[in-house]
């Protein structure tokens, strides 16, 4: 039976518009900020997931080659510059997969600043869609063969849209099917999450052409069984909830669940050893066969026809608003807290409307002199985006500029565009889900819009900050000691008054300091002493709590266990490192006869 589990790893845009680090954020404490506290807990634990035999390591994996995945652009972009080898071992994990699976890869795009696309505009939703794509390719090499849509909130126009941009296929939950209808049979209604979750579903572009994309609707008492129950306390609940997914299916069917990726170690701890264990081990010990939904889908093209449930104002429907895309727009009753009121919601995306829609005529008469197409500029920027420089800068201004150029107007070609990309990022979700326009979250979207407001009137614009703080100060927070949105903004919202020095990242622990010094200096006659001061500093960091330890364990596996390497004492680091004595099932340690 073929078995799919999606990971939906995405964090938002955290960093200050103006310097372009995060900020300290208090509530991630004992870290510095909440994407070091994730990356902690989840995205490096499942790139090195862990397989234990009592206390010892028998094994890490990388679970990415595991699981059908997508990674954010604004986190993908945040790794890149923190931790790159945790973003490499997603792009290997992809490149793998692809190998093992007829060159379809786990990875799939996911739309660049997780705007919720059926609320954005055509012109916003294809930029979305254009800037994922290019993102895509620039990580992994190749071009997607799906798109994550944010918090799967579709409708017609943006399925459409991926259909216009050849995308094959799109994951959305079961409740998002309104109707299905067999090859040559009647239309069947399964609103309600009744639909057959075994098939993928051929949904038809609402244009007549005959063109069209694959929709896989997730199993939901799986996803529920991992995101909220206790299915990733143990290797042996999660088969227990895969074995009721199966039974579902039935015979033949496809079972597969789609979730936040942050659920495997971060909202479960330890999840990510759970779910390595089983996938890599104990489902296909059992008949799973692991898979990706491209390669499903190129097995089992669907027969089956699909109609969305467009919400029950015809918005669009979502995975996380039972009221269609509600929780975006107006106070749904999607909440965490009883009693709390989000009627903050419908001002504060008016107040965004209002700079996008104000803005768009000045950045076309102002870009229409400097850029040859100011919307193609807009869609092709990212280039500049994912590589940052002077040579990306001078290549892109090359092809979309106009030859004229004075380098005073070369600059405000970029400013310009800075612009556009400061108000497309504010459209951010995270704005919106939450309980109150104060939380952080919904300041992260405020500090893009204030960014957008210095920019304009950097370029000489008259933008309209009066009219934006006056819809601003119609969002009330829940706390009536922080005001509304407008105060929120004015706190906020603005340049700090010296740049952070705050170092984000992991801290270098001497035990991985002399690990490295042995693998990169450990030879000859120095080799033992240099092994001497690892497993002296190995003994130290145990006993203190065991902060470097982890990160040691995984250079070691990418050196020694997988790499090869051979540094004098090797099986004894190995084995204060807390890695098994026998370790025979490992090719690279095997072959050098080390076990």
């Amino acid at each position: 039976m073929d078995l799919v589990i999606h990971g939906h790893f995405y964090q938002p845009p955290r960093e200050n518009p103006w310097t372009d680090e995060v900020p300290r954020e208090a509530s991630a404490a004992p870290f510095h900020d909440w994407n070091e506290r994730i990356l902690a807990e989840c995205y490096r634990p499942n790139a090195f997931a862990r397989f234990f035999e009592g206390d010892r390591i028998i094994g890490l994996a990388n679970n990415y080659e595991a699981l059908s995945f997508n990674f954010g652009a604004t986190l993908s972009s945040w790794l890149e510059r923190h931790d790159p080898t945790v973003l490499g071992r997603v792009a290997a994990a992809d490149r793998r997969s692809a190998q093992a699976r007829g060159g379809h890869g786990n990875a799939i795009a996911q739309a660049y600043h997780h705007a919720i696309l059926p609320l954005a505009d055509p012109l916003d939703r294809a930029t979305h869609i254009r800037w994922s794509l290019a993102e895509f390719r620039y990580l992994f090499g190749r071009a997607a063969e799906a798109m994550w849509l944010p918090e799967t909130a579709a409708d017609n126009a943006t399925l459409g849209d991926l259909i216009d941009h050849g995308l094959a296929y799109a994951i959305l939950a079961p409740r998002q099917a309104a109707r299905v209808r067999p090859p040559g049979g009647a239309w069947q209604d399964v609103s309600q999450g009744r639909v057959d979750t075994s098939r993928p579903y051929r949904y038809a572009h609402r244009d007549g052409s005959g063109r069209g994309l694959a929709i896989y609707f997730y199993d939901g008492p799986l996803a529920q069984a991992l995101a909220f129950e206790d299915a990733l306390e143990s290797s042996e609940r999660l088969i227990g909830a895969l074995e009721a997914a199966a039974a579902r299916a039935g015979e033949g069917g496809l079972v597969h669940a789609a979730v936040d990726g942050e659920t495997f170690g971060h909202h479960h701890r330890w999840g990510e050893r759970a779910l390595a264990w089983t996938l890599f081990h104990e489902a296909p010990r059992r008949g799973y066969r692991l898979t990706n939904y491209a390669e499903h889908l190129a097995r089992h093209p669907p027969a089956w026809e699909v109609e969305l449930d467009l919400g029950p104002l015809g918005e669009g429907s979502s995975w996380s608003c039972p009221h269609g895309v509600g929780r975006w727009l107006r106070d749904c009753g999607c909440r965490f807290r009883a009693g709390t009121s989000q009627a903050w919601r419908g001002p504060l995306r008016a107040a965004l409307d209002l700079l996008r829609d104000r803005a768009r005529p000045f950045f076309a008469e102002a870009a229409a002199d400097l850029l040859r197409d100011p919307w193609a500029a807009r869609d092709a920027y990212v280039e500049v985006v994912l590589v940052p420089g002077p040579r990306s800068r001078e290549r892109f201004l090359a092809r979309h500029g106009r030859v004229e150029l004075l380098p005073r107007e070369r600059q405000r070609s970029l400013d310009l565009l800075e612009l556009q990309r400061r108000l497309l990022r504010m459209y951010a979700s995270c704005g919106w889900f939450f309980d109150d326009v104060a939380g952080l979250e919904s300041q992260l979207v405020l500090r893009q819009a204030g960014r957008a407001l210095d920019l304009w009137q950097e370029l000489g614009g008259e933008p309209p900050a009066e009219d934006f703080l006056g819809l601003l100060g119609e969002a009330r927070s829940n706390d009536p000691v922080l005001g509304t949105a407008a105060d929120v903004f004015r706190r906020v919202a603005k340049p700090p008054r010296r740049a952070s020095t705050a170092v984000s990242g992991l801290p270098a622990h001497t035990v991985v300091r002399e690990l490295r010094r042995w693998l990169d200096e450990g030879r000859g006659e120095s080799g033992e002493d240099r092994a001497a001061e690892l497993l002296r500093a190995i003994a130290a960091d145990r006993a203190g709590g065991a902060a470097g330890l982890e990160r040691a364990q995984e250079i070691f596996w990418l050196r020694v266990i997988e790499a090869g390497e051979e540094p004098p004492l090797a099986a004894q680091v190995g084995r204060a490192l807390g890695f098994a004595e026998e370790l025979a099932a490992m090719p690279a340690w095997r072959e050098k006869g080390k076990a």
